[in-house]
């Protein structure tokens, strides 16, 4: 994509985060979404959360929310925080059932949406306009055995990940098979959740944003194995991030 000359030009990311035990998560979506060169990465979350977010990196804003859980009375306040292109759902949600009610009524919003982990479980009815970036058995418990290519369309999206990654519109099917055996520890899902997100927002199509987040992710894990081996984590992948 052609770079901007002024913050914003390249998107902006709402990441929204609830329970207080994955921290991680959400961090390590946003800071993967800057990685792909969006230009800001903003996470929604309770105030304690946001503030341990915060403490992880001085390169993510934070929205801290009234509270000690995400609730349906946050929306409004999300929606109308700031300007975002895209909404990303699921890193670091949990499965407090208020919170995936919460997460259930904001993935009814019209723009794009990637929607990972718990918040694959919670989609509306008819939900689109969205990349879904369920693991195996994610896949399994929403859709059972049905093919890939059945359950996508144009603006539902499907990056099934795995040894080797499927990503789907209903009509094409991309098979990735960069990454490693390593890049099963936590935490590298949230970085491809991240990637995706940040493609959309700089203008991406879905697709094509599901596709180059899955190629550059696996290219990042394998980079990050030369340095670490089976010692890898998720945030070794960040640095591997390399966007041209």
């Amino acid at each position: 994509m052609k770079r901007g000359e002024h913050k914003g030009e390249n998107g902006y990311v709402m990441i929204v985060a609830a329970d207080p035990l994955y921290v991680g998560a959400p961090a390590l979506s946003a800071l993967a979404a800057l990685r792909s060169g969006c230009d800001l990465a903003v996470i929604a979350a309770p105030e304690k959360m946001a503030y341990a977010i915060n403490a992880i990196s001085p390169d993510i804003v934070t929205i801290k929310l009234k509270g000690d859980y995400l609730k349906t009375s946050h929306i409004k306040d999300i929606l109308q925080s700031v300007h975002f292109d895209v909404l990303l759902i699921g890193p670091g949600l949990g499965r407090r059932k208020a919170s995936l009610d919460a997460a259930s009524t904001l993935m009814k919003w019209q723009g794009p949406k990637v929607i990972d982990a718990t918040a694959i479980d919670v989609m509306p009815e008819g939900c689109g306009n969205c990349v879904i970036t369920p693991h195996q058995e994610e896949y399994r418990r929403n859709f059972g055995n049905f093919d890939i290519k059945r359950v996508a369309r144009e603006d539902f999206v499907v990056l099934r990940k795995g040894k080797i990654d499927e990503v789907s519109d209903g009509k094409r099917l991309f098979k990735n098979k960069t990454g490693n055996n390593a890049m099963t520890v936590g935490g590298t899902g949230d970085v491809l959740a991240g990637l995706v997100a940040g493609f959309i927002a700089q203008g991406y199509p879905l697709y094509e944003a599901a596709c180059k987040a899955a190629f550059l992710n696996g290219k990042a894990g394998e980079r990050a194995f030369k340095k670490h081996g089976y010692s890898l984590l998720a945030s070794d992948l960040l640095d591997e991030i390399i966007v041209k």
